[in-house]
């Protein structure tokens, strides 16, 4: 049962990501990567828009408010760390403003962007 909900969750959080992915799109964003991880910290999505470098938690729950209160403020931390080795991996990135955002998706779909929802 444990693996079926685990499943669920999965199936659910890729299909929030790709709402968010396509709201950033028809919202005059570059999808740079997707789904970044590393031991440390992962990121849900990166982005650019103009001279802003975007990351991205993404979060489903069955409100836009209980998505906005699922990330825990050590997860930021993590995001912030794994922006960093992301930023180092990219060396021909022009120096861009930095910004980390939410994305939450309801249940019914509705996909709601916090633009600077925290700074680490």
């Amino acid at each position: 049962m444990a693996n079926r909900d685990r499943r669920g969750a999965e199936k659910r959080g890729r299909r929030a990501e790709f709402l968010a992915k396509w709201w950033l799109r028809l919202n005059g964003y570059a999808v740079l990567a997707m789904r970044f991880k590393r031991p440390f910290g992962e990121i849900d999505i990166i982005a650019r828009r103009r001279q802003t470098l975007v990351f991205i938690e993404v979060k489903q729950r069955q409100t836009i408010d209980a998505a906005k209160d699922a990330v825990a403020p050590r997860a930021w931390l993590r995001i912030a760390r794994a922006a960093e080795a992301w930023a180092a991996t990219q060396p021909d990135l022009p120096d861009l403003d930095w910004r980390f955002d939410l994305i939450a998706v309801s249940a019914k779909g509705i996909v709601k962007h916090f633009r600077d929802y925290w700074r680490p």
